[in-house]
């Protein structure tokens, strides 16, 4: 895959975060947008950013998880023309309680927003891309995937499973090129949010997450959202079945 100019993508998570940066980085290359987001209004001033630098943009707010959001995410990318893949960017944290203090509703929105939108969008979009012979899909992980925190134990959790949803799908067809990105510790709303958890794990996730912080350690989205694009134009097929992270973009 040479470029990226005039190719179609899908992004959730693009309301906000790293996923709002990285829609801005994909139109300054050339690329056709389809944003997904829980936000309308959010997704609309990142739609209007992305139009500034003259390319398709078209949008749909709700959650990725909802099989007729997938479904419509595709069929708009679909009518776009050059349906080349998706990046799933959406996340959400919850932090602060013990896993077991976490509500049904707090426990299933992460991992609604991870696992199945994953699985919802890679369903809707796997057939046309085997169809066409290729295209690629990215999941964000973490190293979150490989810990336990105590505070963050149901995005953990979720996370090693979307990861291996990634692998898995990469076994499956060998055509896509499907990868993890890791986009390390930013400085997004979500870190944010750990900053001022509330519950029994609170405490000690407070001072991890406002260490990052006074040790200036958090990256700028911008960071990973450019290291993911340089990635993206430099042959992504080196990390099919694996995990790229920010450190892993091509020196330009």
């Amino acid at each position: 895959m040479n470029g990226l100019k005039d190719k179609t993508l899908i992004v959730t998570g693009a309301g906000g975060g790293i996923g709002s940066a990285l829609a801005v980085e994909l139109a300054g290359e050339g690329v056709r947008l389809v944003l997904n987001g829980r936000n309308q209004a959010k997704l609309e001033s990142v739609a209007a950013q992305c139009r500034n630098a003259g390319v398709e943009v078209d949008l749909l707010a709700g959650s990725a998880a909802s099989r007729r959001i997938a479904d419509e995410l595709v069929d708009m990318a679909i009518r776009m023309e050059y349906f080349s893949g998706f990046i799933h960017a959406a996340g959400v944290l919850n932090p602060g309680p013990f896993l077991w203090e976490l509500n049904d509703g707090q426990f299933h929105e992460v991992f609604e927003a991870s696992v199945e939108a994953g699985f919802q969008i890679a369903r809707a979009a796997f057939p046309h891309l085997v169809d066409k012979g290729g295209g690629f899909a990215v999941f964000f992980g973490s190293g979150a995937a490989e810990m336990t925190l105590p505070g963050i134990g149901a995005y953990c959790a979720a996370k090693a499973a979307e990861e291996h949803l990634a692998r898995q799908l990469a076994a499956e067809a060998p055509s896509v090129t499907t990868f993890v990105f890791r986009p390390g510790i930013v400085d997004t709303p979500m870190v944010a949010s750990a900053t001022i958890a509330r519950g029994s794990a609170a405490g000690r996730l407070r001072r991890e997450f406002s260490g990052y912080k006074d040790r200036g350690e958090l990256l700028s989205p911008v960071v990973p959202a450019r290291a993911l694009v340089s990635i993206l134009k430099h042959d992504p097929g080196r990390f099919h079945g694996r995990v790229a992270s920010w450190r892993d973009q091509p020196s330009r």
